[in-house]
C-alpha cells in the first residue's frame, strides 16, 4: 500500500525540485548524452533501496536546504526533502529562523531544529535575527529572513533553498498586490524559482494549504502554529481569514485556484513584456546611449514603462522604492511634454527632458 494521497503529493512536487536541481548542478559534460540532451533523473534510478547507484560518484552532490518554521507548510516540506533526498543524488539540510519578535522564540526555534536534525538532515541551523522596522513589520521580518537564508545558504554553498508555499499564499499575494494597483508583475504574485541564480525554489505552489497539513496530520509531524498568522494586526492574516473566505461567500469555491492561475498567466505576460523591453532599450537609443524621446514615445506603454523603469535603477533608484507613480511622472516628459521641471526619483535620481533627450541620472 502506498503512502497516503496527500504524502504522496508533496513528495512528488519535492521529487520534480530536486530533479531540476541536480539537473542545474550537474556540469555539462556528466549531464549531455550523446542526443546531447539531458537524461531523465529517473532512467537512472538503480534497484538497490531506491538509490540512483548508476549516477557518476561525485564529492560534491548538491546541497538543498529547507526553510522551516515548524509550520505545517515547511514541516510537510521538511519530511518530503528528506524522504526524496535518500533516493537522490543530493543532500538536504534544515535552517529555522528565530525572528525574536515573540515570547520564548528562541527555545523554539531550537525545537524546530531538533526536529530537522531528528529527520537526518544536515547541517541543521538555528539563525536568530534582527527585525527592524523599514516598510512595515512584515516586510521587515520578511527582509530579515531572507537575508539570514542568503547567508546561510552562501555559508554552506548551498544549490537551493526551498520555501514552503502554497498554492493559498499565492492567491494571496496576488490579492495583496491587485490592492496595491502596482501592475502586471505584482499580480504574477511569487515565482517556482527566484532569488540569485534561482536559489528559492517554491515546490507547493500547485498544493493547497490543506494538503501540506494533512500530509503532517498522517505522518505525526507536531507542527507550531504561528499566533502572527492569526493576529488580525496582520494584513495577510485579516486577507487570509476574512478577505478570501468573504470572497469565496460572495463567488463561490475555486476562488483560490482561479487567482493562483491568474498568477501564472500574469507572470508569462509580464516576462514576455520585460524581454521586449530590453530588446527596445537598445533601439530607441542615440550612438552616445541616450534616451531618444521620439522613439520612446512610438513604443506601446507598456513597454515604454519598463524602458523608463529600467533606466531609473541602473542610474540608481532603488527598485523597491521606484513606485508606478514615478514612472508615471517620467512618463509624462514623453508624452505630455510641455516644459515640466525634472522629476525627482528615489535615491536622488532626477529625470529631465533635453534637446529631445530623456536624462536619468545622479542629481
Amino acid at each position: 500500500m502506498g503512502p497516503h494521497p496527500a504524502v504522496a503529493a508533496i513528495r512528488l512536487a519535492v521529487r520534480r525540485v530536486l530533479h531540476d536541481v541536480i539537473t542545474d548542478f550537474a556540469e555539462p559534460t556528466e549531464r549531455t548524452t550523446h542526443a546531447g540532451r539531458a537524461p531523465h533523473p529517473e532512467l537512472a534510478e538503480a534497484g538497490t533501496g531506491g538509490r540512483r547507484a548508476t549516477l557518476p560518484e561525485r564529492p560534491n552532490t548538491p546541497l538543498v536546504l529547507v526553510a522551516c518554521s515548524g509550520g505545517a507548510d515547511s514541516m510537510a516540506l521538511a519530511s518530503a526533502l528528506a524522504f526524496e533526498a535518500r533516493k537522490l543524488a543530493v543532500r538536504a539540510g534544515g535552517i529555522t529562523v528565530d525572528h525574536g519578535l515573540q515570547d520564548d522564540s528562541g527555545a523554539r526555534a531550537a525545537e524546530v531544529a531538533d526536529r530537522l536534525t531528528a529527520m537526518d538532515l544536515d547541517p541543521v541551523e538555528a539563525v536568530a535575527v534582527r527585525v527592524g522596522h523599514d516598510g512595515g513589520p512584515e516586510a521587515a521580518a520578511r527582509d530579515a529572513r531572507y537575508a539570514a537564508l542568503d547567508a546561510a545558504a552562501e555559508r554552506h554553498g548551498a544549490a537551493a533553498v526551498l520555501l514552503g508555499h502554497t498554492r493559498d499564499d499565492q492567491a494571496e499575494t496576488v490579492l495583496l498586490g491587485l490592492a496595491r494597483g502596482s501592475g502586471i508583475r505584482s499580480l504574477s504574485g511569487m515565482a517556482a524559482a527566484s532569488g540569485p541564480a534561482g536559489r528559492y525554489r517554491r515546490p507547493f505552489l500547485q498544493l493547497d494549504r490543506q494538503t501540506a497539513r494533512k500530509a503532517c496530520l498522517v505522518q505525526s509531524l507536531p507542527v507550531w502554529d504561528d499566533p502572527h498568522n492569526i493576529d488580525p494586526a496582520y494584513t495577510r492574516s485579516r486577507l487570509r481569514h476574512e478577505g478570501l473566505p468573504a470572497l469565496e461567500k460572495a463567488l463561490g469555491k475555486g476562488v483560490v485556484e482561479a487567482l493562483a492561475r491568474t498568477a501564472q498567466l500574469s507572470r508569462d505576460d509580464a516576462d514576455a513584456l520585460d524581454t521586449w523591453a530590453a530588446e527596445a532599450d537598445r533601439d530607441v537609443r542615440d550612438d552616445a546611449g541616450r534616451l531618444e524621446c521620439a522613439k520612446l514615445y512610438a513604443l506601446p506603454s507598456a513597454v515604454r514603462r519598463r524602458v523608463l523603469r529600467r533606466a531609473a535603477i541602473e542610474a540608481g533608484s532603488p527598485a523597491g522604492s521606484l513606485f508606478a507613480r514615478h514612472i508615471e511622472q517620467v512618463d509624462r516628459l514623453i508624452t505630455g511634454w510641455r516644459g515640466q521641471q525634472a522629476i525627482n526619483l528615489p535615491g536622488r535620481v532626477e529625470a529631465l527632458r533635453q534637446g529631445g533627450r530623456l536624462v536619468i541620472r545622479q542629481s
